[in-house]
């Protein structure tokens, strides 16, 4: 059974860095293609990284590329998404999901990584506050 789980939202200052972690259980990481979503209040959820287990491939939207970085530790089974810069804009619930790799890319998970009807797994969310 997989299931995942986010830590590490807390609530900063502008200018500050978060690291969130995401811990799987029940599969391994080399199968897997796992993502992280945003949620902000009033708006829909939005794709902000990606990484391919396979092969190590990383992806990430245009509002986070150069300011957020993804990694994963297979020992572990943890993924993690390391947030520089954070602004109030970045405030939102920010979610993980996973797709097996074979299913991702059978429907182009390549190209389509940020759009949420890629993964059936999905963790309870994580809150991150950016306010002064």
């Amino acid at each position: 059974q997989v299931q995942l789980v986010e830590s590490g939202g807390g609530y900063v200052q502008p200018g500050s860095s978060l690291r969130l972690s995401c811990t799987g259980s029940g599969f391994s990481q080399e199968s897997y293609a796992i993502a992280w979503f945003r949620q902000a209040p009033g708006k829909e959820r939005e794709g902000v990284s990606c990484v391919n287990g396979n092969d190590g491939s990383t992806y990430y939207s245009n509002t986070v590329k150069g300011r957020f970085t993804i990694s994963r530790d297979a020992a572990t089974n943890i993924v993690y998404l390391q947030m520089n810069s954070l602004t109030p804009e970045d405030t939102a619930v920010y979610y993980c999901a996973a797709e097996l790799i074979s299913v991702w890319d059978r429907y182009s998970g390549a190209y389509y990584w940020d759009r949420d009807e890629e993964y059936d797994y999905w963790g309870q969310g994580t809150q991150v506050t950016v306010s002064s």
